[in-house]
């Protein structure tokens, strides 16, 4: 018992650990992935220490963002898990005097090698979001928001808007590309890929 309260602990960390994103601790935050660890999220796709960079990119723009996190629901398989993980992401650009709140969910697979837990592939799933307007409200160019899905629609545009495309289709919830994440990280938490 006290092994499995040590790993629920570890990844629990590297659940809330995002915290460094948003303390732009860029050292610390490259300790939550393996080396060969990627993401998939609305304007990123790629390595994660790749993401690291870019992140710091975005810190020195106009886009702030925050991020809540919660304990993640996990399941276990020797020295693998897999982690789900609701989130809210609060972004503001300030140039624009407009944000959003977007609700999601990160899919984590989540290895322990050499005895260490740390992420090798997240993603994102997402289930609803809106505007802010944090300085009153602003006119917003409906034709580009209606480019994507409502659930991030509003994440979409500011980030957009602020320099970061957003390309290619994201998971929603209940959506088949939802059904195809979490079927893949239940193959790889069983080994069968």
């Amino acid at each position: 018992m006290d092994s499995y309260l040590a790993d629920r602990r570890a990844i629990d960390d590297l659940m809330t650990g995002w915290i460094r994103r948003d303390l732009a601790q860029w050292d610390a935050m490259r300790e939550l992935f393996h080396p060969d660890g990627v993401i998939e999220i609305t304007w990123f796709t790629g390595l994660f220490t790749d993401f690291v960079d870019a992140s710091a990119r975005m810190g020195e723009s106009d886009l702030r963002t925050k991020h809540v996190i919660t304990s993640p629901v996990v399941t276990f398989r020797g020295d693998r898990a897999v982690a789900e993980t609701n989130a809210m992401v609060v972004a503001e650009n300030v140039a624009l005097k407009l944000g959003c709140l977007s609700h999601n969910r990160f899919l984590d697979r989540v290895e322990k090698r050499d005895g260490i837990w740390k992420i090798v592939d997240r993603r994102s799933i997402y289930d609803m979001g809106s505007f802010t307007f944090p300085c009153g409200i602003v006119d917003i160019d409906a034709d580009t928001t209606t480019k994507y899905p409502p659930e991030y629609a509003a994440l979409a545009y500011l980030l957009d808007k602020s320099g970061f495309p957003v390309t290619g289709a994201f998971a929603t919830k209940g959506s088949d590309l939802e059904a195809s994440i979490k079927h893949s990280a239940q193959l790889w938490l069983e080994d069968k890929q």
